[in-house]
């Protein structure tokens, strides 16, 4: 926001001594908050900062943070996504409901707040469903269970029955893959595909894959205009104006299925990735859209580029690396950056996330062959931990 003229003052947890130099260049102002999630505090900063000076924008990138930002921007009378845009996107079973009124196709699904609705709700879909929680993130605490016995006891697991509630839904069988877009005023002026291999829960709970995602730079094939279309009416019925936004998808055999979406960018380090393959400052375009109502580049999609996570064979220290060398000396002109902790470094669970632990952010003239090299390194390297 800095770099395109604005007066950026953050909000944060963090005492002002924390703060590194480079991020204190760029702010205009600091206010320490106890909780960003708190809605007073959140509230009280801002308003000491409306006393100081006008207040255009009040954005936030975290999924956590979407619905007290927007209570805090509509009470203090600030532009942007309305706490109405900010619950559909955070609660799953309200966004499914809502959406499947605009003829929008999504897996059947509900909101469960006790056991005998999870099994009613069961009985009349069948068997898998998934279980996950109401306004979570990604894959983070999401369950399939593949018979009554097993919703029986995931649901109490999750304390349903006793003051929780989750999200129960149809299991979609298909390929996964996410639309992520830069929209000004409720039209994307950056669109981005990317696909998961294999699909999430799949990675998130089998240490022994090696998965990846690559972000496709043949977004303008007639393969994708289904997606796109679908993408945004989403976000034009969702009213989320000037954000980035972040939608998964399914497609199969019940052909292309909405999943959820968020008004943030994606995690991962996706925004660097869609940086690597199209020449852009996707950072500086997202404050142009925010301050100037504009972008000043395009995409150029010379690349496809993704990331691909390389996971330790057990819980403990990094011993080492395996195939690395071979890796790097066969397709190091490909790699953009890494992350590749030394031995001794603990590692993480692998529920993490991509880059939990190691992994390598590339980039490929072709699709196909970013994902053969991605096939390849998950052949190759092994990560050593004891």
């Amino acid at each position: 926001m800095h770099s395109v003229g604005a007066r950026v003052t953050g909000i944060g947890e963090a005492h002002p001594s924390q703060l590194d130099d480079e991020l204190k260049s760029w702010l205009h102002g600091y206010e320490q908050v106890p909780s960003v999630v708190d809605e007073g505090a959140l509230y009280d900063a801002v308003r000491r900062c409306q006393r100081r000076e006008w207040v255009d924008r009040l954005e936030c990138t975290i999924e956590a943070h979407i619905i007290t930002t927007a209570k805090v921007r509509e009470a203090t009378r600030i532009p942007g996504p309305s706490v109405q845009s900010a619950m559909l996107c955070r609660d799953k079973p309200m966004m499914k409901e809502f959406l499947r009124k605009h003829d929008i196709p999504c897996a059947q699904s509900t909101g469960v707040d006790s056991l005998e609705e999870g099994i009613t709700f069961a009985r009349r879909v069948g068997f898998p469903l998934i279980v996950k929680p109401r306004a979570g993130a990604g894959a983070s605490g999401t369950t399939r269970v593949n018979d009554e016995q097993h919703l029986v006891q995931t649901l109490q697991e999750m304390n349903v029955g006793r003051g929780a509630s989750v999200a129960l839904e149809e299991f979609i069988e298909g390929h996964e893959g996410f639309y992520d877009t830069l929209s000004i005023n409720g039209r994307p002026v950056f669109e981005f595909v990317s696909h998961y291999y294999p699909n999430v829960l799949d990675a998130m709970r089998n240490r022994w894959i090696t998965p990846y995602i690559v972000s496709t730079n043949r977004i303008d094939a007639s393969g994708y205009d289904d997606l796109k279309a679908m993408g945004r009416k989403v976000i034009e019925v969702m009213e989320l104006g000037t954000t980035a936004t972040h939608m998964e998808w399914f497609y199969g055999p019940k052909g292309l299925k909405f999943s959820e979406i968020g008004s943030r960018p994606p995690g991962v380090g996706q925004w660097d990735v869609y940086a690597d393959g199209n020449d852009i400052d996707i950072y500086r375009e997202w404050a142009n859209a925010v301050v100037h109502g504009r972008v000043e580049r395009r995409p150029s999609r010379r690349f496809a580029s993704g990331i691909i996570a390389l996971r330790p064979d057990r819980d403990g220290r990094i011993r080492g690396y395996e195939g690395l060398e071979e890796v790097q000396r066969r397709f190091g002109q490909y790699i953009c950056r890494s992350h590749l902790p030394p031995a001794g470094w603990p590692t993480q669970p692998i529920e993490a996330g991509y880059m939990a632990n190691a992994w390598l952010q590339m980039r490929h003239p072709d699709y196909d062959s970013m994902r053969e090299i991605f096939e390849i390194i998950g052949r190759t390297v092994k990560v050593r931990a004891g």
